[in-house]
């Protein structure tokens, strides 16, 4: 329910001029939950299947209570347990038991045992994690399965010759630098004072075990053309040991009818199907294929969609995003995807759900995922809801002057892991868009920003690969990308670019009870009521429109919720709508209506 404004009277924005200096000593997180904090099942948090697009039957979730450590970063490892977290909840979120930093100086390690699942001779476990920040090894029985770098990228081992008959001790160790390392992080900052941003330090995505044949699938894309009917699916094997002749088939079910089928043999190519007037994705009507895939004795379910991205002149001469063939103007919200009780781990799937459906709930049909990467089945609910993503990638540190940008560390662990990113989930319809870096933050110079992007693109041409977000603009990508706040603004259209506004807004509102803390409130414009909150969010939009009909293509709003001290969100930091959905997306109508002539006034 959004706020009812008569319990606002006077509500007061404070903006602190010492946002880090001289604030008081507090834990790492405050007191605030959402609604759905009460929902969580300690001892089996998040039960669903994590990955949807790529399902197994005999798969086993280990979310829960695991036995857990903090100690000094260089020691072999905990002489007894300090207590319980519930895992995946990073140690600093409340929802994990523990809220306590880590640190760069500490190494925060986990435990736990489970019995061997069924499996038969031939068959394999692999023991999966979506995602652990950010230097993680892994042992099992006493062994070391190894170790992985990387915060937001999903990983695996296989387990069969470290099990044993009964119960299995499982132990995973992780050290995390935060703000003070090498390593991709987002927003996150290791601010004992907490106004800026938490750390998120260990295993923060869901943690399962599968069964799988020797021979298998370790990832799959699929890719289909609405206009032609023509689905290229791309299937790609674990390993190298592939007997030739493997067969592999994929079917296309539509409701539940097979409408094409396809197959192949290994060494694997990609298989191309023909679909006949084939349903097309779009934020109005997303609709899904089903995909069942045999490949040997593995059987896998997937699903995919029709659909295209382009840019390309209108009418007028103004270049134009394009889905599907028809010009779309993109309209969304910042997204920052952070959680008050479970800090990068929403409480539930419930709660992972929501803000997609009140984002299309408010008029906007995108969200650009802000220097983070969510799990898989946030982007299962944007693809089966029907919301454009621009994926950033998240950035590195954030001293935007230091004229060398990032140490050649630094940007070889960012390349790899924006690998690793792109291909585990450019398999999702919903993401349109990968925006590599936003506003200089631990960005090299020109000639290697440039070569970034077009690495990108080569290896995903299916789509956008926008231009630095922000102010760090060198020349290539297919958009540029300005930032201004309030704004709104736009960079003057060009022939071979398309315009585009990456962040404006950002009005603060303080709601009392809502609030990460009680101090240090921060918006890009404060407002003191819902009333002038309301009127200056409205003169911003049709200040807006105003901007359409002379190039611009898509404008991000900051942003979609509060998170921590900034107060400048459509929702509360605990989810709780400041103005009515039904309100903005009246207010949005004309925006939507541009969809089909961006030109018109």
């Amino acid at each position: 329910m959004p706020l009812d404004k008569k319990l606002l009277p006077g509500l007061i924005l404070v903006v602190s001029a010492a946002l880090v200096a001289g604030a008081a000593e507090h834990r790492p997180h405050g007191n605030l939950k959402t609604r759905w904090a009460e929902k969580v099942d300690s001892d089996a948090p998040l039960p669903e299947h994590p990955r949807p697009a790529l399902q197994r039957e005999n798969w086993t979730n280990l979310n829960g209570r695991w036995d857990y450590a903090i100690i000094g970063k260089d020691a072999a490892g905990p002489e007894k347990w300090e207590g319980k977290i519930v895992v995946p909840f990073c140690a600093e979120s409340q929802l994990s038991g523990v809220q306590r930093f880590v640190g760069a100086e500490n190494r925060l390690w986990y435990r736990r045992c489970f019995a061997t699942p069924e499996f038969q001779p031939g068959e394999h476990v692999m023991l999966r994690f979506g995602a652990v920040d950010w230097d993680a090894t892994v042992w099992l029985n006493g062994k070391e399965l190894g170790n992985h770098k990387g915060g937001y990228d999903p990983f695996s081992f296989d387990v069969t010759d470290a099990l044993k008959k009964g119960e299995n001790e499982l132990v995973v160790s992780v050290w995390d630098p935060t703000d003070s390392g090498p390593q991709p992080r987002g927003k996150q900052v290791r601010n004992p004072r907490g106004i800026f941003y938490t750390a998120v330090t260990g295993i923060w995505q869901t943690v399962w075990l599968e069964v799988v044949p020797e021979v298998h699938l370790a990832c799959l894309n699929a890719e289909g053309d609405p206009q032609s009917g023509k689905l290229t699916v791309s299937l790609v094997a674990h390993g190298d040991k592939v007997p030739v002749g493997t067969r592999a088939k994929v079917s296309v079910l539509d409701e539940g009818t097979v409408v094409a089928t396809a197959q192949t043999e290994a060494p694997l190519g990609p298989l191309n199907l023909q679909v006949n007037n084939p349903k097309p994705w779009s934020p109005d009507s997303p609709h899904l294929y089903q995909l069942q895939i045999t490949f040997g004795k593995d059987s896998v379910e997937s699903y995919c969609a029709f659909r295209t991205v382009s840019w390309r002149a209108d009418e007028e001469g103004f270049n134009r995003l394009s889905l599907n063939g028809k010009l779309l103007f993109h309209f969304g919200l910042l997204d920052q995807g952070w959680w008050p009780d479970g800090l990068y781990t929403a409480p539930t799937d419930e709660a992972l759900r929501y803000d997609i459906e009140v984002t299309k709930a408010m008029g906007f049909n995108m969200a650009r995922k802000h220097v983070k990467v969510e799990p898989q089945r946030w982007y299962y609910w944007a693809d089966k809801l029907g919301l454009l993503v621009w994926q950033d990638m998240p950035s590195g540190f954030i001293h935007v002057k230091q004229p060398e940008g990032r140490s050649r560390v630094d940007h070889e662990n960012f390349k790899r892991e924006l690998a690793a990113v792109v291909k585990s989930f450019r398999h999702h319809p919903c993401i349109v868009a990968w925006i590599p870096y936003n506003e200089g933050w631990g960005q090299p110079g020109k000639e290697e920003t440039n070569t970034v992007l077009q690495w990108v693109h080569q290896e995903d041409p299916s789509r956008y690969v926008g231009g630095p977000s922000g102010w760090t603009d060198h020349g290539w990508g297919d958009w540029k990308d300005v930032h201004k706040y309030p704004g709104p603004t736009m960079a003057p259209p060009m022939q071979d670019r398309v315009s585009v506004l990456g962040e404006f807004g950002g009005l603060g509102l303080a709601i009392p009870g809502h609030l990460w803390r009680d101090d240090h409130h921060w918006g890009h414009q404060k407002a003191k009521t819902l009333d002038e909150f309301t009127s200056k969010y409205e003169a911003l939009i049709r200040h807006l429109e105003r901007l359409v009909p002379n190039g611009l293509a898509a404008a991000v709003y900051t942003q979609t919720t509060d998170c921590e001290s900034e107060v400048n969100g459509l929702m509360t930091y605990d989810r709780i709508p400041k103005i009515e959905p039904a309100r903005l997306s009246k207010l949005h109508a004309r925006l939507r209506q541009s969809d089909a002539n961006p030109s018109s006034p």
